[in-house]
């Protein structure tokens, strides 16, 4: 009879690989969505603003799951990124249909989702987890390490 520990085992095994599918999928979706716009691209024969925002949010969400592959870690800060962009190219894309409240709204929002990544870094050089400063063996992280 297996014991609990032999279970819990099991399940966090269990739960790595629906992970790692998981993950692979968004990757692989990704690359196909980016191929998408590229051919989206030359067939229109032109590059907007709106296109290269695109790309960009699929940039972020393939160095997101890159960096959880690597790290075992996801920093708060990327879906952030992705946020802010994704809100200008909202902007951008609907502008002319957007009154008044609406881009006040959005551009509030792109403000305060900036404050909160400026907090998350400040916090985390003033007050770095343990597991930081044990890794890099001082009191101070590395700059731009996450």
């Amino acid at each position: 009879m297996p014991t609990k520990t032999h279970v819990a085992r099991y399940a966090r095994y269990g739960l790595e690989v629906i992970e790692n599918i998981g993950l692979m999928v968004i990757a692989i979706a990704t690359v196909v969505a980016g191929y998408q716009e590229v051919m989206l691209m030359l067939s229109n024969g032109a590059v907007t603003l709106a296109d290269l925002l695109l790309m960009f949010l699929y940039l972020e969400v393939l160095a997101m799951v890159g960096l959880y592959y690597e790290s075992g870690k996801l920093p708060v800060r990327f879906p952030l990124y992705i946020a802010m962009v994704a809100l200008a190219r909202f902007v951008i894309l609907d502008v002319k249909e957007l009154d008044v409240w609406h881009l006040i709204g959005v551009s509030a929002a792109i403000l305060l989702i900036s404050g909160a990544v400026l907090l998350l870094r400040y916090g985390h050089v003033r007050y770095p987890y343990k597991e930081d400063t044990a890794r890099h063996g001082s009191h101070s992280p590395v700059i731009g390490k996450d």
